[in-house]
């Protein structure tokens, strides 16, 4: 796949007959069916490059149905074919984007993992991770990798504890990391979002995470800032924020992971990748998950 061409459209087939129209249509096939393991039908992921036509600057998933409206008048494009076809995990929705704002960058590239051992020499080599398992509740780790037109980088972050401001944090140009940070600890639904830039000198520099009243006294010594919103609001849990730098570090952060699996875990930390060792669902049942940076 050439770098220099913008990815214009996005597709999904879920049989044999759906992938023999998108051939002939000229679209291009991602040859991993993201229902492997997990049985159901096969599913592919195809993406289409045609000159002159607008750029994909963001994708987006939708595991419930709460997730679907607020795309939908954001002006996202949904592929309307289930990732999970024929199995019992959630049922996953693509949503595409053409932006325009200053934080949309195009697209030119695509892979898909299944293995953690795959993620960090990707995290490394410039690509961004999107924060779905596709196979969501289906018993894999299948993730969507995006390659940018220019390096770029995270200029700011947020988090949201519903679905009210979804629509608007679409429209200023924020991408949501499709999961949620309160998975199985019964709580408010919690996303963290990013925007991205070209200009290095507006990165983030540092994130980190705070459990306990002690931590937030040492990140606000170390000069990090403070999101507003509570990780673990709605739950029993321990009060868990996110904290990030914009100076006083020499690198720029690339991409942010939001990590659900002891095994990427391990795979990131042994691969020398910034690895937050706090719990975002520290106190409580929930999945425990783990934020890690480049």
């Amino acid at each position: 796949m050439a770098n220099g061409q913008q990815i214009t459209k996005l597709s999904v087939s879920t049989s044999k007959d759906e992938e023999e129209i998108l051939g002939a249509q000229g679209y291009q096939l991602i040859n991993v069916d993201l229902n492997q393991g997990a049985g159901g039908n096969q599913v592919l992921l195809w993406y289409k490059k045609e000159c002159g036509n607008r750029p994909v600057t963001r994708i987006q998933f939708s595991f419930n149905e709460n997730m679907k409206p607020d795309l939908a008048d954001a002006g996202y494009e949904l592929v309307n074919r289930d990732l999970n076809a024929g199995v019992r995990g959630d049922h996953v929705f693509l949503w595409y984007f053409y932006g325009s704002t200053e934080y949309d960058i195009p697209i030119v590239n695509l892979k898909v993992t299944t293995d953690a051992k795959d993620e960090p020499a990707l995290l490394q080599d410039g690509w961004e991770r999107l924060g779905c398992d596709l196979n969501r509740n289906a018993g894999g780790n299948f993730y969507l990798w995006v390659k940018r037109e220019k390096p770029s980088y995270i200029c700011e972050i947020t988090a949201s504890v519903d679905f009210s401001s979804d629509k608007l944090l679409f429209q200023l140009g924020y991408t949501r990391v499709d999961e949620n940070t309160n998975r199985g600890a019964c709580g408010n639904h919690v996303f963290l979002w990013y925007r991205r830039t070209t200009d290095k000198s507006n990165a983030l520099t540092a994130l980190n995470i705070s459990t306990s009243l002690q931590e937030v006294s040492k990140l606000q010594a170390e000069g990090f800032k403070k999101l507003s919103v509570n990780l673990n609001k709605g739950t029993s849990g321990k009060d868990v924020y996110a904290w990030y730098k914009k100076e006083g570090c020499e690198s720029q952060i690339q991409a942010m992971v939001l990590l659900i699996s002891c095994n990427a875990w391990n795979e990131y930390q042994k691969a020398g990748i910034n690895f937050i060792d706090k719990n975002l669902n520290e106190g409580n049942k929930g999945w425990k998950m783990h934020l890690a940076y480049k």
